[in-house]
């Protein structure tokens, strides 16, 4: 007899959680907020964002090029056109996944979903109409929701977050972001490609803390360029509506407070667990302190017919490891022997620069008293990266001394995301850092820089000379 299951949340781990037990012919409900499926993600975040960055790259490069012998002139923006481009980018892709649904033929409920029980929900839906649904599993994959700082919220449509400044409002003078982390540096790269003055303020001594500052420093140099300001070790204070513009209170690590007037300010601190209103008092699940929903590896709850998936179980709070949580999730109820327990989860900020990594950083490792080696290729020395005018990059790949096993990769470069699966392969297959010096790599190609980087490990690279140790 076929099991009914309820997912409740649409986004990348919700709806590969609906769309595999429906696959696993199971009888799915998949309930979400929106009228198809595709989450904060493919609605207001990742994708719209990645359309606006391949824009700002495109701007970026048509200035670029001048130095090549080719100039296209002042980009002319129709902001309009632009914001429609977005629009289209995200429609065609939630509509795709409504059409998936359907094909599935998952009862596809729009509403808000509260527990009733360990076994039923209810559906609020537009209209107000109410809709009880019960199941035999349900598996939650309701995603976070935007941090704030509640003293400086105000009520202006002049201080955006992570969703309003993805709709364009207008290209603005100047901008404030405030947090100089990987949500806040790409929308703040978009607007400074649209020829917006950037300034960022970032409490703690770097921008992007979690990374390695051997591949945050090209890109704090290229965006020192770019930005008109990064102002480090400092905090803003106040905000408060001024005329046409916001004046903030920013003060340094010495406590000295300045005052400056800014056409908008983005919000960007990161994103945080809400299961306020979901009804988890009427089930066994439980919450931890900082408020994410505990769950064990097979992401069962403390409710044996409720597990949960995503950002609402911790972090890293990434879509692709929401959709592999949704698969191994789903087997468990199957009654499949599974956990998820990956070696590493890739990470990617979509900056130009971009950084991506996989596996322990430098960072983890010094924290944990791991012990390790480093083998590093600069991008000036790649071939590849010269023919793109971009040596502002450099591969790294840190190994464990003893086993000589690939711990962990990190790249910053153009294309570092899409080169990173590469890292998530070897560290999962238990790959030494000799077997990727002995992988052959196409050449000229910035991929290459993975296989000398490991060769340097040996000390030696063709195409950088490293004396012999003494």
């Amino acid at each position: 007899m076929s099991q009914n299951i309820v997912v409740i949340g649409g986004g990348p781990g919700g709806y590969a959680a609906a769309f595999y037990a429906a696959d696993m012919g199971m009888n799915v409900t998949l309930v979400d907020l929106e009228k198809n499926p595709g989450g904060v993600c493919l609605y207001r975040g990742c994708i719209p964002s990645k359309a606006l960055l391949h824009v700002a790259k495109l701007i970026n490069e048509t200035k670029e090029a001048k130095a090549w012998g080719v100039d296209f002139g002042e980009p002319k923006i129709d902001i309009d056109q632009l914001r429609a481009f977005k629009d289209k980018v995200v429609g065609k892709l939630t509509g795709g996944l409504g059409v998936l649904s359907k094909q599935r033929k998952i009862n596809f409920v729009q509403g808000r979903a509260k527990f009733a029980s360990s076994n039923s929900i209810v559906v609020t839906k537009e209209d107000g109409a109410l809709q009880e649904i019960s199941y035999d599993k349900a598996i939650i994959a309701i995603g976070s929701v935007i941090a704030t700082v509640p003293s400086l919220q105000i009520d202006s449509k002049r201080l955006l977050n992570s969703t309003s400044a993805l709709d364009l409002p207008t290209i603005p003078k100047s901008l404030l972001v405030v947090g100089g982390g990987y949500i806040g540096l790409e929308l703040g790269s978009v607007y400074a490609a649209l020829g917006t003055k950037v300034s960022v303020v970032e409490f703690m001594d770097r921008i992007l803390p979690g990374a390695d500052q051997d591949l945050v420093a090209h890109l704090q140099k290229r965006l020192e360029h770019s930005f008109s300001k990064i102002m480090l070790q400092s905090k803003v204070t106040e905000i408060k509506e001024v005329g046409d513009g916001l004046s903030v209170k920013i003060a340094n690590k010495e406590g000295l407070i300045e005052e400056q007037l800014y056409d908008y300010v983005l919000m960007s601190i990161g994103r945080k667990p809400q299961t306020a209103g979901l009804g988890l008092e009427n089930t066994q699940v439980q919450v931890n302190e900082r408020g994410w929903i505990i769950a064990d590896n097979t992401l069962k709850t403390n409710d044996n017919s409720i597990y949960a998936i995503g950002d609402i179980v911790g972090e890293p709070m990434l879509a692709h490891k929401a959709s592999h949580e949704a698969r191994v999730a789903v087997d468990a109820i199957l009654g499949k022997r599974v956990a998820f327990e990956p070696l590493a989860i890739p990470a990617v900020v979509f900056t130009d620069p971009e950084i991506a990594w996989a596996g322990i950083t430098e960072n983890q490792a010094n924290a944990k008293g791991v012990k390790y080696e480093v083998a590093k290729f600069p991008w000036a020395a790649s071939g590849r990266a010269t023919t793109l005018d971009r040596s502002d990059g450099v591969t790294k790949i840190i190994v464990d001394p003893e086993t000589e096993r690939v711990l962990g990769i990190g790249l910053c470069g153009p294309g570092a995301g899409e080169m990173i699966a590469e890292a998530v392969l070897a560290i999962e297959m238990g790959a030494t850092v000799k077997d990727l010096a002995l992988t052959i790599h196409p050449h000229p190609t910035l991929s290459e820089t993975v296989m000398e980087a490991a060769e340097l490990f040996y000390g030696h690279s063709s195409h950088l000379y490293k004396p012999a140790k003494k």
